[in-house]
């Protein structure tokens, strides 16, 4: 990836985290962001490729702010949109028992979170960029006690797909499968196992625009 100029959200831990550190050791040049600003630092630490910005995707202004960072190193190559959050324990928050509070900010984050990133990031964005969405099969498939985290996951996914249809650059859904996170309750597989997954969505993946790339297709084109 040595050239390559890399922005990530949600950036301080599990699949974030570990895509930082793959695309830097890789050779990107990457700007990461995150609410918490020690944690941040924490992935960023002794990589000099990396720039850690505290930004909260629910802010509009804090993403143009990051977005504006990272193209001071050039135009951006790659959007990993990738900060969540689910405030329940999976499986066991059903839709009708969430609070008016955590269905909004699980949506502010996760729908419009994503929507702000790629807004943000097009002014910036080279014309053969791509924008990784990561999701997974729950918001495709109805899981009881999944509540408004698949439900906006599932919206996410459309807003790949609407963006797909509206702007030139490649916008594509990654699917890892279930990867061991705060958002999973720490069951699946490590994260740094699928963070090679991302880099193959961002370099090498064919025909990605609008496209859900899973781990069959990843694994297919690279065994």
């Amino acid at each position: 990836m040595d050239g390559t100029n890399a922005v990530i959200t949600g950036a301080s831990r599990g699949i974030g985290a570990s895509i930082v550190r793959q695309f830097a050791a890789d050779g990107a040049q990457v700007t990461c962001c995150a609410r918490t600003r020690e944690e941040l630092e924490s992935v960023a630490d002794g990589e000099a490729a990396v720039t850690a910005v505290r930004a909260d995707v629910r802010d509009e202004f804090d993403v143009e702010r990051l977005m504006e960072t990272a193209a001071e190193a050039g135009t951006i190559d790659v959007v990993v949109a990738n900060a969540a959050v689910n405030h329940g324990p999976p499986g066991e928050s059903p839709l009708q028992e969430e609070s008016y509070t955590r269905f909004d900010d699980t949506i502010r984050t996760n729908l419009r979170g994503v929507f702000t990133t790629v807004r943000e990031a097009l002014p910036h964005l080279a014309p053969d960029g791509r924008i990784l969405v990561p999701s997974g099969s729950v918001a495709r498939e109805s899981v009881p006690g999944m509540g408004a985290y698949a439900v906006s996951k599932a919206g996410a996914e459309a807003l790949v797909r609407g963006f797909a249809a509206d702007i030139d650059q490649s916008v594509a859904v990654v699917d890892p499968g279930y990867v061991a996170t705060d958002l999973s309750g720490g069951k699946g597989r490590d994260p740094e196992d699928v963070a090679p997954m991302f880099v193959w969505a961002a370099r090498d993946a064919d025909d990605i625009d609008g496209e859900i790339l899973d781990l069959r297709a990843w694994k297919r084109a690279t065994r």
